[in-house]
């Protein structure tokens, strides 16, 4: 008599958690593929832009969520994945947008996430005099105050294959950043301002990028793209909003409301008409 032994229990057994059908070991050991070699001399034209990634627009919102730094699906959003590594000293972070200025990692996490001290007032004494308690605040870092992102790209066209090309050289995690005034509990609106800059070419930074995925398509969870190629291949919707100018100005600063608009898109225009004229002929 013949007997047939299922499947299942000649299969190699693998600890798996109880939210899994199979591990994804994959993910941790993905990696970037490094840029092609460039030398000066190879670079026919260039300029330096800078954009900004706003998550309430449709197209961007798979950077924005989930909000949760531990969700159920075990996906993280770009602001958790950007904070996780800064706050465990994987990828170095800058003061300003041309990666001059260095910040220490740990100084940094410390001062922002340093809890705040609140005297509450619970009552009254026998004489009426006012009686308060001390409160500690925590300010953990939240994922869900990121709505922007500042990017620095570099586009130019090469000599040996005649093409134009983008790098990304720069990402900032954009917040609206308050203060508080003297020794009062009021506030002060300092506007929206990047947290920090991290050089976007730097191996740890792409390593980090390459081994996290992102949420881009919802409807399906198998095979999305890490956040590197997120970057690579500019899944994601910008705006202009300033050129490599001798002013050193932003849009802002000379245009403002459709016209700035206007401007934007008309720097994009000639960027990308460059690339299409320059070997025309």
């Amino acid at each position: 008599m013949l007997f047939l032994t299922p499947l299942c229990s000649i299969a190699q057994e693998v600890t798996r958690t109880p939210n899994e059908i199979y591990t994804e070991s994959l993910v941790a050991g993905q990696t970037y593929t490094p840029y092609p070699f460039l030398r000066e001399s190879d670079v026919v034209w260039s300029t330096m832009i800078w954009k900004t990634i706003d998550l309430n627009e449709d197209f961007n919102q798979y950077i924005y969520f989930p909000i949760e730094e531990n969700d159920r699906s075990g996906k993280i959003s770009l602001a958790y994945v950007l904070w996780n590594a800064v706050a465990s000293n994987e990828i170095p972070i800058f003061e300003d947008d041309e990666l001059k200025i260095p910040v220490d990692n740990l100084a940094f996490v410390e001062k922002y996430t340093k809890a705040d001290t609140i005297m509450l007032e619970i009552g009254y004494d026998d004489d009426d005099n006012e009686l308060y308690q001390t409160i500690i605040q925590p300010n953990d870092f939240d994922g869900a105050e990121i709505f922007r992102y500042a990017i620095r790209e570099v586009w130019f066209i090469g000599k040996q294959d005649t093409r134009q090309d983008s790098r990304r050289m720069a990402l900032a995690p954009l917040k609206e950043m308050k203060v508080k005034f003297g020794d009062t509990e009021e506030l002060i609106n300092l506007g929206i301002q990047p947290i920090f800059w991290i050089p976007m070419q730097n191996p740890a930074v792409r390593t980090v990028l390459a081994k996290n995925n992102s949420n881009f398509d919802e409807l399906n969870a198998v095979g999305q793209p890490s956040w590197d190629n997120i970057f690579v291949t500019q899944l994601y919707s910008a705006y202009i909003t300033k050129e490599s100018n001798k002013y050193n100005r932003t849009i802002s600063k000379y245009l403002t409301g459709e016209d700035a608009l206007h401007e934007a898109e008309a720097i994009e225009e000639r960027i990308f008409d460059i690339g299409s004229d320059m070997w025309e002929y």
